[in-house]
């Protein structure tokens, strides 16, 4: 038996259910229950027998135990078992692995794992359900089918529980529950010692709310099985109501306070007792502080207060307070404070404005301070100057007149130090008149005395008044002749005395910045360890070679970094630093010894040259200063001209012999040394002239075409050459020795072509040329291959192939009537013109060539020439070709008119004579197929008889001419042309109207059979021609 006491919360109706877990297994007291499947699941249940029986979801299997033990689940890794009670049916349901749960269950303790194995000895046998989570396999995972062990040394326990609820308060109660356990058979059993966990869950929302886990408990059994209760509802006593929330403001006035709260009815005190939820505050005091505090009654008794809160009434604009006053001024600030208006103390929430106005700067009063503070320090003003002040306060009603207006100043500050004391007219043995300026900056007020101090030593602190006063000049007398003096002058004013001025004290040695060059150094330095009292206006920088020799100023300025030039590469430097001010210079600062970085070699001397042959000179020269780094290497410089020299050499060697040169030819040449920081300059030129020589080989040598040369010759039987002269190397050339053939030597004089004479046709030559001077014979130049031409073709045989009246075609020799780019022989064609000459009609390799543009029956003379390239063959013997008559033109149709019943008229036009030859002209009738000439003879008409009537007959005529040739009278007809249709009718039928008979003959024209026929014919023609130029297109040009 155990009890338990839990918080509660007011009178509300509790469900309690009593949860008993066990290290394993789900034990119910319920016979029945249902295993919901979900949708797309399989629900997997061994019968008795050792059969499997596989439910597909969604379903619900009610599953019954025999013995009041709920079957176990199992379920997969990341799934758990869940039990729900609706309308009195408990279900399991196999749910994800999942931190909610279903509101009518509590939830599972974190120590509890949610898929346990359960224990072989509490497994009912029958039935034996196996859950799997893949659905219509049919088969079970191993890891999820429970064997069932030997139906020997089984017991079934049943666990009953009883709550009791005793002693319920308005904020606890008492739960008391009792275990029972029984065996299948009805017998009591006693449990051996073992761990039990009881869990206690309450929910105030009903059986289906959600229950809160608020006790749990360790007990000792021998079961480890877990076992929930049936639930126990109770209800809690009333008591007072708990503390409300603190009330808010609503509004506010300068005499009420509206507030406002939550909670349920209950009881106020002290200013306001009733059920509202709000209440005016009235009768109070404007801008005051009010403390409130709210509580709640109800019959029971009444809450405790809740949390004090504070409200202001609204209040009034404050009175004009008192001006500010004065604290402390300085130079360049003043400090003021104030105090609260009147009626208005230090805790009311006040924002205070400080107006200042600046004296003779015309924008008056502007705000300079706003808030809470009752002093402010005013920075950054003039120094001597009058403000004036006034003072406001505000608050959340509005802002207060300004205060009266107070004035106040800045002090004067120290005065700056005169200007430098110098002479005034002449300097006597005992005497000198010093005047001076007054300082830039007199501090803001007027200076009111002048100090002159006099000092015998040029460093130190020994000096002496010699003179106070407002003036600015004064006679320095009782003075030592050739003594050096050193004056200073300090002033006076209201803001205190102006600063003495001395020397500076010395400055730290200087420094390098960053990384040194060859030949400059950039130094800096700080600043000298005291001014003097006086601004440094500048630095003087001295430098020396060593700390021995004179030293120079290499920088004076006021910066305090300088860079040094024109230094040398690879050499050590002392320099000083001092400082100077108005009083002087200072000491000089510690020597620095710095050393410049290595750089390039100095410029190299003037080589030295020797010629030790006419082609090969011997370079010499010396090794340069090389400036903090050893010479690596020497670089020479040669070549013709000394713009357009090339280094030849590179090498550590201070020699170098130059191979291959020219003969009696100038050579220019320098030297540059390279160390590791660079290459050096190079140094002067030296000059050198290679002695004479025999001639250089000639490099230039062509062979001529025809065309250049300058007198005709055969191609077959010479060779022309041409050469460029070659150097001389200081010997003119005097002639040239030709060689060809086998080895056959031709010898000229001074001359740059020659022609070679008496050589065999269609022969390869090689040649090769040397010059010769007062030396000797140059080299032989490169060889070259030349050939002769072969002899020039016979001229072929001439033959007119075709004869036509306007052209010939001829033709000549064996061959193709096409070019081919093969062919080396050419042939010019001539003819006669009208003045007897022969001109080219055609020069190209065709073996024909049409003669056009010619007149009828005319004899043209023709000749002919083959070429090729060794030359031009002779002429043909002189052909003469004769051209044909040309046949009449076609006439137009013959006109028909019927002048009569059986007479009819046929009219053509009539044909010029064709030179000399007479006109003749034949008219055909054509009737059917039956063509008969009707006419012949000169005539243009002719009159047609005994003809039948509504018989259709066609006319044409053709024209002749008749000439005479040795043979006779000869006829040359035209073509025929077109038919002209004639239809005979009676007369009484046909009027004589010529306009009608036109018609119809016209009409008759257009349905004549040969014309449809010729019709045809052209556009078959048409559509053949356009083919062909689509293929032609297509196939040929792309």
């Amino acid at each position: 038996k155990h009890q338990y006491y839990p918080k509660l919360f007011k009178k509300n109706q509790i469900l309690i259910s009593l949860l008993m877990l066990y290290s394993k297994g789900l034990v119910f007291c319920f016979q029945v229950i249902l295993v919901q499947v979900n949708p797309g699941e399989t629900f997997t249940i061994r019968t008795e027998d050792g059969h499997i029986q596989c439910i597909q979801g969604p379903a619900h299997v009610p599953m019954v135990s025999p013995n009041g033990s709920v079957p176990p689940i199992f379920v997969p890794p990341g799934y758990v078992s869940q039990m729900v009670e609706e309308n009195g049916v408990r279900k399991v349901m196999v749910l994800p692995h999942s931190s909610e749960f279903h509101p009518s269950m509590h939830p599972p303790p974190p120590h509890v794992p949610h898929y346990m194995h359960p224990h072989p000895a509490l497994l009912p046998h029958p039935p034996h359900p196996v859950y799997s989570p893949v659905p219509g396999t049919g088969e079970i995972p191993p890891q999820f089918i429970h064997q069932p062990p030997p139906p020997t040394h089984q017991t079934y326990l049943h666990y009953l529980w009883f709550l009791k609820v005793s002693d319920i308060q308005a904020r606890s109660a008492v739960l008391s529950w009792n275990l029972s356990v029984s065996s299948q058979n009805g017998e009591s059993q006693s449990l051996t010692p073992a761990t039990f966990i009881f869990e206690v869950a309450v929910s105030n929302s009903g059986k289906n709310g959600k229950f809160k886990s608020v006790y749990i408990i360790s007990a000792t059994s021998s079961s480890i099985k877990e076992s929930v209760s049936e639930l126990v509802s109770f209800t809690t006593e009333s008591c007072e109501p708990d503390p409300p929330a603190a009330p808010k403001l609503i509004n506010r006035t300068k005499n009420s306070l509206s507030l406002q709260w939550k909670g349920k009815s209950g009881a106020f005190i002290e200013c306001y007792y009733g059920n509202l939820k709000q209440y005016k505050l009235t009768k109070l005091s404007p801008a005051t502080k009010y403390l409130l505090r709210l509580a709640a009654k109800n019959d029971i008794g009444m809450s405790g207060f809740s949390d004090t809160v504070a409200y202001y009434t609204a209040g009034i604009v404050p009175s004009p307070p008192l001006p500010p006053q004065f604290i402390e001024a300085g130079v360049t600030w003043l400090s003021l404070k104030w105090s609260p208006p009147n009626g208005m103390s230090s805790d009311d929430s006040l924002t205070y404005t400080l107006d200042m106005e600046e004296e003779d700067s015309g924008y008056g009063f502007q705000p300079k301070y706003n808030g809470e503070e009752l002093s402010c320090t005013l920075k950054n003003l003039r120094r001597n100057t009058s403000y004036k002040f006034r003072l406001s306060a505000c608050n959340n009603e509005g802002k207060s007149i300004p205060s009266e207006v107070v004035e106040y100043s800045t002090i004067p500050d120290k005065p700056g130090p005169p200007s430098k004391p110098s002479v005034k007219g002449k300097i006597h043995s005992h005497t000198v008149k010093v005047t001076w300026d007054p300082p830039k900056n007199n501090g803001g007020s007027d200076i009111s005395k002048y100090f002159l101090e006099i000092s015998e030593t040029l460093i130190g602190s020994n000096w002496v008044v010699v003179y106070s006063g407002c003036m600015r000049e004064h006679v320095c007398d009782h003075l030592k002749p050739g003594t050096s003096y050193r004056l200073r002058v300090s002033c006076v004013s209201k803001g205190g005395e102006s600063p003495v001025t001395v020397p500076p004290g010395p400055c730290h040695a200087p420094c390098l910045v960053s990384k040194a060059k060859p030949r400059e150094i950039t130094l800096q330095w700080g600043p000298p360890s005291t001014d003097g009292g006086s601004e440094v206006t500048e630095y003087v920088v001295e430098m020396a070679n060593s700390e021995q020799d004179e030293h120079r100023q290499v920088y004076q300025g006021l910066t305090r970094e300088c860079t040094v030039n024109n230094l040398l590469p690879g050499r050590m430097y002392c320099f000083w630093i001092r400082a100077g001010n108005k009083a002087g210079f200072g000491p000089l600062s510690e020597k620095a010894e710095i050393s410049t970085a290595a750089g390039p070699p100095d410029q190299c001397s003037t080589p030295l040259l020797t010629c030790k042959a006419a082609t090969c000179v011997v370079v010499t020269w010396e090794s340069p200063v090389c400036n903090g780094a050893e010479i690596c290497e020497y670089r020479l410089d040669w070549g013709q001209m000394e713009g357009s020299m090339r280094i030849i050499y590179t090498g550590p060697c201070l020699s170098y012999e130059v191979k291959g040169l020219t003969p009696a030819t100038t050579y220019y040449c320098r030297v540059q040394a390279v160390n590791i920081a660079g290459v050096g300059l190079f140094g002067d030129i030296g000059v050198v002239t290679t002695p004479a020589s025999v001639p250089a080989a000639v490099s230039v040598l062509h062979l001529l075409e025809e065309d250049q040369m300058g007198i005709p010759c055969y191609l077959s039987a010479c060779l022309a050459i041409q050469w460029e002269e070659p150097c001389c190397h200081g010997s003119d050339v005097i002639g040239y020795n030709i060689e060809y053939g086998e080895k056959q030597l031709v010898t000229v004089g001074r001359v740059t072509s020659h022609i070679l004479e008496n050589l065999h046709a269609d022969t390869l030559y090689r040649i090769r040329i040397q010059a010769i001077n007062n030396f000797g014979v140059g080299p032989f130049s490169h060889s070259i291959k030349a050939k002769t031409k072969p002899l020039p073709p016979d001229p072929p045989h001439l033959e007119c192939v075709v004869f036509s009246y306007q052209s010939l075609k001829l033709k000549w020799g064996e061959g193709p009537s096409r070019a081919l780019i093969t062919n080396p022989t050419q042939f010019n064609l001539q003819m006669e013109d009208k003045f007897g000459r022969f001109v080219t009609v055609y020069s190209g390799p065709c073996h024909t060539y049409k003669v056009q543009r010619l007149n009828e029956s005319t004899t043209y003379y023709f000749k002919i020439q083959a070429y090729i390239d060794a030359g031009e063959g002779e002429f043909s013997e002189v052909y003469a070709f004769t051209t044909i008559r040309s046949p009449p033109v076609s006439l137009k149709a013959p006109k028909v008119n019927q002048v009569g019943e059986n007479i009819c008229e046929i009219t053509w036009e009539p044909l010029q004579s064709m030179k000399i030859d007479s006109i003749v002209y034949i008219l055909q009738l054509a009737s059917g197929r039956e063509v008969d000439q009707v006419y012949k003879g000169s005539e243009t008409s002719f009159h047609f008889t005994n003809f039948q009537t509504n018989c259709e007959y066609r006319f044409r005529v053709c024209a002749g001419r008749q000439y005479h040739d040795s043979t006779g009278l000869q006829e040359l007809y035209g073509p025929y042309s077109p038919s002209t249709v004639f239809s005979s009718q009676k007369q009484e039928l046909v009027p004589q109207c010529t306009h009608s008979t036109a018609k119809f003959a016209k009409i008759k024209k257009m349905l004549n059979d040969e014309r449809f026929a010729a019709f045809l014919l052209l556009v078959g023609f048409a559509v053949v021609a356009i083919l062909f130029a689509f293929v032609i297109q297509y196939f040929v040009i792309k």
